[in-house]
């Protein structure tokens, strides 16, 4: 290997300043420049290092880089993101905007079937998704399991509530993920219990849960459905069509609940005609049931139950007549049968009048002998 020799460099004397002397020679000494320069970077690095803190000082507010999260995962996320055959499906409509460190949760308070679930600080945020133990690889990519101790992803990924007797109001807000100034806005401006609503479709799904969640949003994912106007009215692919085969039913609800996690149940887009087939629903809801995960719907299935599954039904959509004064007037309805029965729950689109009026109507909720409940603390 050749060598390259090089010269050595000696330190000429300084200049000694006597009274007569300037400093002009000595700032125009090249080795002298070069000394000053070293001493001003070596001070702002120790001011960076007080200005930052020292390293691991404060973890949460580093960004984690997508590899750096994936590395991290709960063992067989990564696996769960293949299909049975072929290549990885680590793309970017899985896990786009994912930031945090997808690290299992196994010792949180509120997967303890033991412990009193203690709800979280306002705006406290709901541990990241996926957490180990209620996910294993599917057709389509990961798929919601319930645990072997019997927990489900219902218990795991609800956002925890606990009741101060007065009555209870829980409101869905749902069309998320395809508008994002809109998707942004509900996350960030309605409170922690409002539950939001995901379309499968939206770009970006698996970061506007995560993101949804780090705010303390509790999360349903929204299934297509057939509705008696179907195809002028056409929920798209993924639609459960209410004459399809049990397995194709089976197929498509997989393909939904394969895009994303860190939802606690599914609600319905459209489907007023799959719900009204006994067979459908049936297939439908054995199939959620055996997933460990709950129904919530918009107040089309209010009559349909199924054999151990955990149901939601809205009684009123806030935001039939798209105007101020009837949303009004429908979330005054839901605090009047919340007095009467002791709870209510409604639902709504992500509409700008829609969630300027929420927010706007839950600041005073309280202060009106109310509680704000997500809508999971309120199914059977």
């Amino acid at each position: 290997m050749a060598t390259i020799a090089l010269p050595r460099l000696s330190m000429p004397r300084l200049p000694i300043l006597a009274g007569g002397g300037t400093l002009k020679s000595l700032a125009s000494n090249r080795y002298v420049g070069l000394i000053a320069a070293a001493l001003l970077l070596l001070g702002a690095a120790v001011g960076l290092v007080k200005t930052l803190g020292a390293p691991n000082h404060n973890p949460t507010r580093v960004r984690v880089s997508l590899v750096s999260a994936l590395r991290h995962a709960p063992q067989g996320w990564r696996e769960a993101l293949a299909p049975l055959n072929g290549h990885a499906r680590v793309t970017l409509d899985v896990i786009r905007l994912s930031e945090g460190p997808l690290a299992p949760l196994t010792g949180a308070s509120w997967n303890r079937p033991d412990k009193v679930l203690a709800p979280p600080l306002p705006g406290a945020p709901l541990p990241p998704a996926p957490i180990a133990g209620f996910f294993a690889p599917g057709p389509a990519g990961p798929m919601p399991i319930i645990a072997t101790d019997g927990r489900t992803p219902f218990g795991a990924y609800r956002r925890p509530f606990l009741g101060n007797g007065r009555p209870r109001v829980a409101l869905v807000i749902g069309g998320l993920g395809l508008n994002s100034r809109a998707t942004q806005a509900a996350i960030e401006t309605l409170p922690a219990e409002i539950t939001l609503s995901f379309s499968p479709y939206a770009e970006g799904l698996q970061g506007w849960i995560d993101m949804a969640r780090a705010h303390g949003h509790e999360v349903l994912l929204a299934v297509p459905m057939e509705p008696v106007d179907y195809p002028d009215n056409d929920p798209g692919p993924l639609t459960l069509m209410a004459a399809g085969q049990a397995s194709d039913t089976v197929k498509r609800l997989e393909a939904v609940l394969a895009r994303a996690t860190g939802y606690f149940g599914v609600t319905n887009n459209l489907g007023s005609k799959f719900l009204a087939s006994d067979g459908a629903y049936q297939i439908f809801a054995n199939a959620l049931h055996g997933r460990g995960l709950a129904f919530i719907d918009d107040g089309a299935a209010a009559r349909r139950v199924g054999p151990g599954l955990v149901r939601g039904s809205a009684e009123r959509v806030i935001d039939d007549q798209l105007n101020q004064t009837a949303i009004d007037q429908q979330l005054l309805a839901l605090e009047a049968a919340a007095l009467q029965r002791g709870q209510s729950q409604g639902s709504g689109l992500a509409y700008p009048v829609t969630l300027e009026k929420v927010a706007q109507w839950s600041r005073s909720l309280d202060q009106r002998g109310f509680q704000l409940a997500p809508v999971s603390a309120l199914t059977h």
